[in-house]
């Protein structure tokens, strides 16, 4: 699937509920309530429908995420229909880890071996107050157990709050230094409500300058064969991991993107910070032919944007209208 800037489109990030355990300031509202029922979300067999149909038109790898998959019944099984659909290469899912301990086993069962953790501080209270009251013991067991179940690569993402985590940078990169891990720090996005953007951004260059303070960064030039995405990926030298740094706003990588997102109530959306979405959900359940189905992904891949709608740090503009939650990151 080629779009118009003859960007090669084959990684779809599926959002199977927008619903979650936690209240992440960055990412859905205070009061946390969804406002979709049962009927307004895709149903599985809608979701392998879709996937089907993609990997036919060159789909390679499917992301599961939310909200927090976990969240929703039937979500071991789902991973284990997405394994079986013939052509799909990649599978992996992202979690904020409250229930991996309990669901690990489960999902390495049902054949999907990497998975991203969302982690955004090391410590008990900070961390309780930006999930607004996540436990960080769950999750580090949670994390402790994929490790010892045979996840590999384990992926750690955290999101850079000026004023709030920066100051665990080192913290952070000492974890990759001891463990497997590749710890990804990922620059604060403008979307959902507002925030003071502009106070709370960190560019993930002031990251990079705190962490070779007293770790010695290795640029992984050889990234053949991975799955790092837009990452900036570093060895520490000495250490077992890796850190990398993602940065969709002081250095844009829309000239790469590979990606569509299918969110929860079955738009899908072809960029995270801007609007357009072409609605497979109303399609699926008028009964729509294969080739009609193929044509609407085909006109989201087309819809596909040179570039996102540029963030305006210093003013705090608000792209991306739609919380986080709703879209699946």
């Amino acid at each position: 699937m080629l779009d118009t800037y003859s960007r090669e489109i084959n990684y779809l990030r599926v959002s199977i509920t927008d619903r979650c355990n936690l209240h992440c300031v960055y990412c859905r509202p205070k009061e946390g309530i969804s406002l979709q029922g049962h009927e307004d979300i895709l149903r599985y067999e809608e979701i392998i429908r879709v996937v089907s149909i993609a990997v036919k038109m060159g789909l390679i790898k499917v992301r599961v995420t939310g909200g927090e998959p976990l969240v929703r019944r039937g979500c071991i099984e789902f991973l284990a229909a997405l394994k079986r659909v013939e052509g799909l290469k990649d599978i992996s899912l992202t979690t904020n880890g409250i229930f991996l301990e309990e669901f690990v086993r489960k999902i390495f069962d049902a054949g999907i071996s990497r998975i991203n953790v969302s982690l955004d501080s090391l410590n008990r209270d900070k961390y309780f107050k930006i999930t607004r009251g996540g436990n960080l013991d769950a999750v580090l067991c949670g994390i402790a157990r994929a490790e010892e179940v045979g996840f590999f690569p384990i992926k750690i993402n955290t999101v850079a709050i000026k004023g709030f985590n920066d100051d665990e940078a080192l913290d952070f990169a000492r974890l990759a230094a001891e463990k497997p891990f590749q710890i990804r720090f990922i620059e604060l996005m403008p979307t959902g409500q507002k925030m003071n953007y502009g106070e709370e951004y960190m560019p993930a260059s002031q990251l990079i300058e705190k962490i070779s303070q007293k770790f010695e960064l290795e640029p992984l030039k050889n990234k053949k064969n991975r799955s790092d995405g837009p990452a900036r990926i570093f060895k520490i030298r000495g250490g077992r991991g890796e850190v990398g740094f993602i940065n969709p706003v002081s250095d844009h990588f829309c000239h790469t993107c590979n990606r569509l997102r299918l969110t929860s109530d079955g738009k899908l959306r072809v960029c995270l910070l801007n609007e357009a979405e072409v609605d497979l959900k109303n399609a699926l359940r008028g009964n729509c032919s294969d080739e009609e189905l193929e044509k609407l992904i085909r006109e989201a891949v087309l819809l596909k944007p040179k570039k996102h709608d540029e963030v305006c740090v210093e003013n705090s503009l608000k792209k991306c209208l739609r919380n986080m939650s709703e879209i699946g990151g």
